[in-house]
């Protein structure tokens, strides 16, 4: 916005790449390698499924185990329940996020849009601690899966014993690592990932079917247990349902399936504005993913459940965590069971780099924007290191262990299932479509039950999504106040009646009076002239014009500013402007003005009346109150040259 005449000091090698793709204030980066991926025209969607897969996929490494652990016996009426939920519930509600979201911002961006003002960025701020917690324990926990793997290898287990907690830490430094060196292309390596690693598990659950079949009381055991246990089939139901959100995890990837969606390749006539095409090939995407892992679900759980013996899958059993590894070991021998667990180790790590790159779309998008996160929080590597600390404390927190993890993990993806139910909802019910608008509220009732129940049953997840939450506001604000005094407008427009009034007046001394418009009568401008001359003792022949502000949305941090001039009672011109902040629309009026006219305007105010802390707090939240220090510091800290800064007087 302003040219300075110093020069900053050149920056230092490291300092330099820390902050490489680091995008303008303008906001027109939408993703952390966006600089990079600019000439990228997406890629089929059936490709792109496999970049969200790698994430949704990868919970066959664990989910097994824990419906196991959950549900006992009744494990495979239990993941019935969840695919039920999956296919006609979330998948429904996320193919209509896809339609109404179709740029990947995802659910929050719906929400965002239905609130204003700082309740809007609280609600946001809220949802973006729970998406946090998801993709950080996906992350976390996901790493602590590799290394379950690893460790229980039969060749390596007495060589790794009692290092869970070095290998997943070393994972998630690995993780950060690559990250750090750049993560351009992840869709090629997901595919190669997600194609042998559903093709392993196609040959686990095939030969698992061929023992259940061929040792048919295996069958008859279980079916005769499950009798005993709970007698009849409604029973069953029953408790499937009331142990249903301990299987929530077989529910996540639908928000990393709608965050993809800037990858799918659509139609070729598709535009920004209505790209048909990849909103009907996300779809797909979605239906498919769904599809598959319900069928794996559901085959994996009726396996594991018949074979395995119930000791085996609880802590310190040799299932625990890793229940299809088990399978692959004890039925198809070593060699194919260590390459099962390679194959698993990889899409598990890569499900963190999934996550990852999930967080460094989410966070950019809307932190920057509010203000609220400080300048290179829009570069990569900073926030790869920032993820990765987190990430450290997290797996030490929970003793890299995955069961101590569902419970956070389930809350996260819980949590924002159910916002998106809410979305799709009051879309439906806005655009009158009944069916639709009692569809989407049904799901909407059954996942806040299922989160609700959640974290009843394992408070730790919220917990955790509480401390983000509280650690995202504080940053948030913390940094909102340090950029209390930034120069906040992105580009100055004038129509051409205001650049009438600037080329009239740049043949002069330049002057502007700052007014608050009240009745806008002519009394109100002309004693508000004759009050200005007597301030700051002018000569009445001095000319000026009058600017005045409306404030919009106060809670917004940074955009355009459009300056429209007209002439009131046939004597008084008068520029007329909307702005989150009225100090900042003044400032950078003026340093547009002194930059196009070249000359060094003046601008005058009155004393704000009233207790300074308390003005500060309306500027700080309302975007108006200590005007004109407040503008004349907008201005040092833009100019920070004095000879060439634009001048402010109060009277």
């Amino acid at each position: 916005m302003a040219a300075t005449t110093e020069h900053p000091p050149p920056a230092s090698r490291l300092r330099t790449w820390m902050l490489e793709g680091l995008s303008d204030m303008a906001g027109h980066q939408q993703g952390p390698y966006a600089h990079a991926e600019a000439p990228h025209k997406g890629q089929r969607w059936y490709r792109v499924m496999c970049l969200t897969g790698v994430d949704y996929f990868s919970t066959l490494g664990y989910q097994p185990g824990i419906a196991a652990l959950a549900a006992g016996l009744l494990s495979p009426v239990a993941t019935l329940v969840l695919v039920v939920v999956t296919l006609a519930g979330a998948l429904p509600v996320y193919r209509r996020v896809a339609e109404e979201s179709p740029h990947g911002e995802g659910s929050i961006a719906m929400l965002e849009r239905l609130l204003s003002f700082w309740k809007g960025k609280l609600f946001v701020l809220t949802l973006l601690g729970f998406a946090a917690t998801d993709f950080l324990i996906t992350i976390t926990l996901s790493a602590a899966d590799a290394s379950t793997h690893l460790i229980e290898n039969p060749h390596l287990t007495q060589t790794l014993h009692g290092q869970q907690m070095i290998i997943t830490l070393l994972l998630v430094a690995l993780l950060g690592a690559v990250f750090l060196k750049g993560f351009l292309e992840a869709i090629g390596v997901a595919v190669a990932l997600v194609a042998v690693y559903l093709a392993l598990n196609a040959v686990v659950v095939a030969v698992g079917f061929w023992h259940v079949l061929t040792a048919g009381h295996v069958v008859t055991d279980w079916t005769s247990a499950l009798t005993t246990q709970h007698g009849n089939v409604f029973a069953m139901i029953g408790v499937s349902l009331l142990v249903f959100p301990k299987l929530a995890l077989g529910l996540s990837g639908f928000e990393t399936g709608v965050a993809v969606m800037p990858h799918v390749q659509g139609d070729p006539d598709d535009t920004e504005e209505k790209p048909t095409g990849r909103i009907r090939d996300t779809k797909k995407l979605l239906t498919a993913a769904a599809l598959i892992m319900s069928v794996f679900l559901i085959a994996t759980s009726f396996i594991t459940t018949v074979l395995i013996p119930a000791d085996e899958f609880k802590t310190g059993g040799k299932a625990n965590g890793r229940a299809l590894a088990y399978l692959a070991h004890e039925y198809l021998g070593g060699a194919f069971g260590t390459v099962y667990d390679l194959s698993t180790i990889a899409i598990l790590w890569f499900a963190g780099a999934s996550a990852m790159a999930g967080l460094l779309n989410l966070m950019p998008r809307y932190l920057p924007r509010y203000g609220m996160a400080p300048h290179w929080a829009r570069a990569v590597r900073p926030m790869v290191i920032v993820f990765t600390l987190i990430a450290f404390l997290v797996t030490w927190i929970f003793d890299a262990n995955v069961d101590k993890q569902g419970g956070a993990y389930a809350t996260g993806v819980l949590v924002l299932m159910s916002s998106a139910a809410i979305a799709v909802t009051i879309a439906a019910r806005r655009v009158a479509q009944r069916g639709w608008t009692i569809g989407f509220a049904t799901v909407a009732a059954v996942l806040l039950y299922v989160t609700v129940a959640n974290v009843i049953e394992r408070p730790d997840g919220v917990k955790i999504g509480a401390c983000f939450i509280v650690g995202i506001m504080l940053v948030s604000f913390l940094s909102r106040l340090a950029r209390a005094f930034e120069l906040r407008v992105t580009s100055v427009t004038l129509d051409p009646m205001a650049e009438r009034f600037v080329r009239d007046i740049s043949s002069r001394k330049v002057r502007f009076i700052a007014n608050k418009p009240g009745l806008r009568d002519k009394a109100e401008y002309r004693d508000k002239v004759e009050q200005i001359r007597a301030d700051n003792d002018l000569p009445e022949q001095e000319d000026f014009v009058f600017v005045e502000v409306t404030v919009t949305d106060p809670s917004e941090f940074e955009a355009g500013l459009t300056v429209r001039g007209e002439v009131l009672h046939h004597r008084y011109r008068v520029l007329t402007l909307e702005s989150a902040s009225i100090p900042n629309a003044l400032a950078a009026l003026l340093l547009h003005v002194r930059d196009t006219a070249r000359c060094t305007p003046h601008m005058y105010f009155e004393w704000t009346e009233g207790n300074p802390f308390a003005n500060f707090l309306r500027f700080f939240l309302f975007g108006q109150g200590e005007v004109a220090p407040v503008t004349r510091e907008v201005l040092r800290e833009a100019e920070p040259d004095r000879a060439r800064r634009p001048r402010v007087h109060t009277g």
